[in-house]
């Protein structure tokens, strides 16, 4: 089992910026992507941001210029800088990680996680 903690959320005027951390643990062979996903009230989760494990990025055009996510291999921890908030950005975003076993079986597992609030 892998364990994931995001951090990092909060309330923010617009135009502000906010940095998530989501550190993974637990029982970890090889982690493969890592992302970003939010749900805003009433709206289907939807992904933010998307980081393999060679480090090549996609995100959503929403975001493209604004948001940027990275990772940190050795602290198996995946982060995502967030500038020029719109109070359109206001969702729970959740970090999800691929991860492999030693045996090949690939499994995904979520944060708990955290609230982004973006007041105009």
């Amino acid at each position: 089992q892998v364990q994931l903690v995001e951090s990092g959320g909060g309330s923010v005027q617009a135009g502000g910026s906010l940095r998530l951390s989501c550190v993974a643990s637990g029982s970890i062979f090889n982690i493969d992507a890592m992302g970003w996903y939010r749900q805003a009230p009433g709206k289907q989760r939807e992904l933010v941001a998307v980081i393999t494990s060679g480090g090549r990025t996609n995100a959503v055009d929403s975001v493209k210029g604004r948001f940027t996510i990275s990772r940190d291999n050795d602290k198996n921890t995946v982060y995502l800088q967030m500038n020029s908030l719109q109070p359109e950005d206001t969702a729970v975003y959740y970090c999800k990680v691929d991860h492999i076993t030693s045996d090949g079986v690939r499994n995904h597992y979520w944060g708990q996680g955290t609230q982004v609030t973006v007041s105009s």
